[in-house]
């Protein structure tokens, strides 16, 4: 079951470097960067029951980085919707 949920995050995780390495678009880098950081969540939740399941550390690590890509997804949408007006462009140079 580890080897699965890790092969699972690897794949998550590379996905998501790829598509933030290649990606020319601001609104897909973040879509990208929330795949890496899920990819982060499903190692930290499967780390925590697979070595110490009456403890919730990697349950915490999860909300705190849920509630950091929440605020990141945000700010980042927020300088989208505030450049598109004047750039007519989201296109990352």
């Amino acid at each position: 079951m580890l080897e699965h949920v890790l092969v699972l995050s690897a794949y998550l995780f590379s996905i998501g470097i790829y598509g933030l390495i290649t990606s020319h678009n601001l609104v897909r880098a973040i879509m990208c960067l929330e795949l890496i950081l899920n990819a982060v969540n499903l190692n930290f939740i499967t780390f925590s029951n697979f070595f110490d399941s009456h403890q919730l550390k990697g349950n915490i690590f999860f909300i705190f980085v849920i509630a950091i890509t929440a605020v990141e997804a945000v700010i980042g949408l927020a300088i989208v919707s505030s450049i598109y007006p004047n750039r007519k462009s989201t296109r990352i140079n």
